[in-house]
């Protein structure tokens, strides 16, 4: 029997702590005092009997039990969630929108394409698609506000609860407007510190990326570097001037075909990076899920195979594969 003393309130303060890892942000996204937070969170640790967050110099950082215990949590709580969604649309109920979040990078092109093959096979169903930085989309997952994170792989200790499978690899481009100086310099990869550079984000994958390829190339970009993770101002920024944007070949390779945006002659094999889809281990099955996935490894896999014979240029194939910790994800199901 479920100790009838946890409630609600209990979980969704757990979660609020284990999202931000902070029990000061915790109490600010719950509009409640910190007091109340470490109270609440006091109350679920003696009915549980165990510790499940530990404080200190880092912040709140889960414990063994508390990384056990937080999948649980937000898979009851997603559950509710879909539950009081369906009530208050009920004439979805038997089909609750699928719920998937994305990188803003990945979702302009191979989100874009799998979502409309999956809209041409079930043509009824309702979809939900966030996008966000990565930690964000992986703490969505875990708290079961989204079914599908098409994101990059982390840290372990992010990934516990979740199944992470490779899709592709995706190159960094550098991305300029038609008609830039760089075009038809003979050297532009010299030039480079001289230009205003529009980055992606410091502390994410591909900025780490970006960070690599210049410090490979004995590069510092100036003071007055733009970061963002929008695909649309990034586009507008260079677009509009003689900035050069580091971004992944899938944001604006539409833009590149078009005429929209050109490449810099510049070569960045070795910044590939992973992109995979994210599952929680104990993912139920949804309408629509196991169809989505199937499309998105059949649109990786094309693109891995036409990279491999020199018919694409999005960058170097890399196996697929599946990694969790303690489990695996089979090539034709949901796990």
């Amino acid at each position: 029997m479920i100790d009838g003393r946890i409630k609600l309130r209990h979980l969704l303060c757990f979660l609020a702590v284990a999202r931000h890892r902070s029990v000061l942000k915790a109490a600010e996204s719950l509009s409640i005092t910190q007091p109340a937070v470490s109270k609440t969170l006091k109350e679920l640790e003696q009915i549980l009997n165990v510790r499940l967050v530990e404080r200190g110099r880092r912040g709140a950082v889960l414990t063994r039990h508390g990384e056990l215990f937080v999948r649980h949590a937000s898979a009851s709580v997603g559950s509710l969630r879909e539950g009081i969604d369906s009530l208050a649309n009920p004439a979805d109920a038997g089909h609750p929108p699928l719920r998937l979040a994305a990188l803003p990078t990945v979702a302009p092109g191979f989100v874009a394409r799998a979502v409309l093959e999956l809209r041409a096979l079930l043509p009824g169903i309702a979809l939900r698609i966030a996008t966000g930085p990565n930690h964000l989309l992986l703490r969505q997952l875990i708290d079961g506000e989204v079914e599908l994170v098409i994101g990059r792989l982390s840290e372990p200790a992010q990934m516990v609860g979740l199944v992470f499978e490779h899709l592709y690899g995706e190159p960094l481009v550098l991305a300029v407007r038609p008609g830039h100086p760089l075009l038809t310099h003979d050297a532009p990869i010299e030039q480079l510190a001289e230009q205003t550079l529009v980055l992606p984000m410091p502390g994410t994958v591909i900025r780490q990326a970006a960070d690599s390829f210049m410090s490979t190339h004995g590069l510092a970009p100036r003071g007055d570097a733009i970061e963002t993770l929008s695909v649309s101002l990034g586009r507008a920024l260079v677009r509009d001037s003689d900035a050069v944007w580091f971004v992944p070949l899938d944001a604006v390779e539409a833009d590149l075909q078009a005429g929209i945006l050109a490449r810099l002659p510049i070569a960045t094999a070795g910044s590939e990076e992973p992109v995979g889809l994210m599952l929680r281990s104990d993912q139920p099955r949804l309408s629509g899920l196991d169809a989505l996935v199937a499309i998105m490894r059949r649109l990786a896999a094309a693109r891995r195979g036409a990279v491999a014979t020199g018919g694409a240029t999005s960058g170097e194939a890399r196996s697929g594969g599946v990694a969790q910790g303690g489990a695996a994800m089979g090539a034709g199901t949901v796990a």
